[in-house]
């Protein structure tokens, strides 16, 4: 197995949930809570996975940072065979689609793209939340390749797991992979950062904050035990998280 952070940079976001590149300029002035934007490849003997799918955030070519990044690895987006969505807030769903003018298109055309039903059926309900690109969302869900979640937990594959953990919204997903003696596990915002380790709070921006600092200490525990690597979707520095037996 091999994993490939496919970090797009670190931000500041507003309380509107608009993403500003934190740069050596206004690093110290940006205002707002300072996260990266880190998606995950990750390859297998069986398949090439994407663990949540980013900002779609562009460099000064005009070319997403995720594709750059696929390019130097030289792995074709049509060599992506599964998109994990944890949940559909905006800053994870953005480069699942490609706009081509008036129209767009899946951005890895071959890729089953797997998302929890009763997650979408939140984020229609909140139709004034900041947090979702209603454009984008609705792209998203119209394209072939979707397989549509409704159990709380099981298998996708004999590599992957999943389980709808809730905490930051009520249906959102993780995920384990494992291949062989090797265990890889995304809490996505439900450990988003390792500080969120370090300081057990209840976050008041979580839809069930306690929830989330209940299932973080019992995975904080289970990661020891059984020597996973943690991958940390928001964290500024670290992108992979492992403790020592």
């Amino acid at each position: 197995m091999k994993i490939i952070p496919l970090k797009e940079g670190n931000f500041s976001t507003s309380k509107n949930k608009n993403f500003t590149l934190l740069t050596e300029e206004n690093i110290h002035t940006a205002k707002g809570i300072k996260m990266s934007v880190t998606p995950y490849l990750i390859t297998t003997e069986k398949d090439v996975i994407l663990l949540d799918a980013g900002i779609g955030w562009k460099n000064e070519s005009g070319k997403t940072v995720i594709s750059e990044l696929m390019e130097e690895e030289n792995i074709a987006p049509e060599k992506v065979t599964k998109i994990l969505l944890s949940h559909l807030h905006k800053d994870h769903i953005e480069t699942t689609v490609t706009r081509t003018g008036e129209n767009f298109k899946a951005t890895f055309p071959n890729a089953e793209i797997f998302i929890q039903k009763r997650e979408l059926e939140y984020a229609m309900n909140n139709r004034d939340s900041h947090s979702f690109d209603f454009d984008t969302l609705e792209k998203l869900i119209s394209l072939d390749n979707i397989v549509w979640m409704d159990e709380d937990g099981g298998s996708i594959t004999d590599e992957i797991y999943f389980e709808v953990a809730g905490g930051h919204t009520p249906f959102m997903q993780v995920f384990w992979i494992k291949d062989g003696e090797e265990t890889v596990f995304y809490g996505a915002d439900d450990l988003p950062q390792e500080s969120y380790l370090k300081y057990h709070l209840a976050y008041k921006s979580d839809f069930d904050g306690r929830k989330a600092m209940e299932l973080r200490l019992k995975w904080q525990k289970e990661a020891i035990e059984n020597h996973w690597k943690i991958l940390l979707y928001h964290d500024l520095d670290k992108a992979i998280l492992q403790f020592k037996k």
